[in-house]
């Protein structure tokens, strides 16, 4: 498996993210100029100017004619993706941390981060109420608080009926999209949740954790079903749509790596089957800790981010597919 190794970025990737056919993958980092490439030789597209700091989160339309990106300039753009022309910038009074579009395409949320006095908030817009008011103006429709702890992951609920947050005290919310009022709430994590990926099917999500685990969750149920224990945090976790897998990522940064185990700085991407929770592969390659992983929406490939700039696309070998998890009863 050789991997394409994309440099765009000068410096850390924060997330990248597949459109839903697959062809196009869009990256953000710390260097404020969210990017796009072709997914199946690696081509760099064109890059989206507007940000003026740390790019947080990006996630793309289903019909992949808007992408939408949060910022630590306190902004949340819009973006026509064939253009690269920013619709609208919504301003908040904090760090953007999260974003994502609900499977219809009509509506957003954002959440923001709990510093300068202001608390962490969830805020749903439909796509309506930001064309009429040009953007800057849009006044969401559900504004939901976090005062406790911060929202540090996201995403959308089957038929767009709820919306999962990860916080960064471990928790996990169940929200309804429409009322704001909080369905459920589980603490399966000691620390901080880093990431939250939902199946292909929505029927499950996977949560990236820095205390060393990953963990799949009933989406409907929203119990824990498994438990994937590692020696480092993990920062980025992803559910294959083809395969019975998982692949985790994730590792300590420089400055933490000094005070910690040698053990905990491994920079590999590790692939688990997800029932059996079997440990089923490494693949090596970032020289800093994994930030964010993405599967293909084929199953085919996968994608990896990592502190150290790169994006690295890997195509899978046919022994990949040939392979069969031998179950010894």
């Amino acid at each position: 498996m050789k991997p394409i190794a994309l440099s765009g970025h000068t410096r850390s990737l924060t997330q990248i993210k597949y459109n839903l056919e697959g062809d196009l993958l869009f990256s953000v980092a710390k260097d404020s100029t969210p990017s796009c490439w072709y997914s199946h030789n690696g081509e760099r597209l064109g890059s989206y100017e507007g940000h003026n700091g740390t790019v947080w989160c990006v996630d793309v339309r289903w019909d992949s004619s808007l992408l939408i990106t949060g910022s630590a300039d306190n902004s949340c753009r819009l973006w026509d993706v064939r253009t690269g022309e920013c619709i609208c910038a919504i301003e908040t009074k904090s760090a953007v941390r999260s974003c994502g579009w609900s499977y219809s395409g009509n509506q957003i949320f954002y959440s923001t981060d709990k510093t300068m006095g202001q608390i962490s908030e969830l805020r749903l817009y439909t796509l309506v109420d930001i064309n009429k008011s040009n953007g800057g103006q849009a006044v969401p429709y559900l504004v939901i608080p976090s005062p406790e702890s911060k929202i540090t992951s996201a995403v959308w609920g089957p038929l767009d009926e709820t919306i999962i947050t990860g916080h960064d005290n471990g928790d996990l919310c169940k929200w309804d999209a429409k009322t704001g009022e909080r369905i459920a709430r589980l603490r399966e994590h000691k620390k901080g949740i880093m990431d939250i990926q939902v199946s292909k099917d929505q029927g499950f999500f996977i949560t990236a954790s820095k205390d060393c685990t990953s963990k799949l969750f009933d989406m409907e149920e929203f119990r824990a079903l498994k438990l994937y224990k590692t020696e480092r945090p993990v920062n980025s976790a992803a559910i294959s749509p083809l395969k019975k897998h998982v692949v985790l990522g994730g590792g300590e940064d420089a400055m933490s790596v000094t005070q910690s185990a040698g053990k905990v700085g491994k920079f590999d991407a590790v692939f688990w089957h997800m029932i059996f929770e079997e440990e089923m592969g490494k693949v090596k390659g970032h020289f800093g800790p994994i930030n964010t992983l993405a599967f293909h929406p084929t199953g085919k490939q996968y994608s990896s981010g990592g502190e150290d700039g790169y994006i690295r696309i890997h195509n899978f070998d046919q022994t990949y597919f040939d392979f069969e998890f031998e179950v010894t009863a």
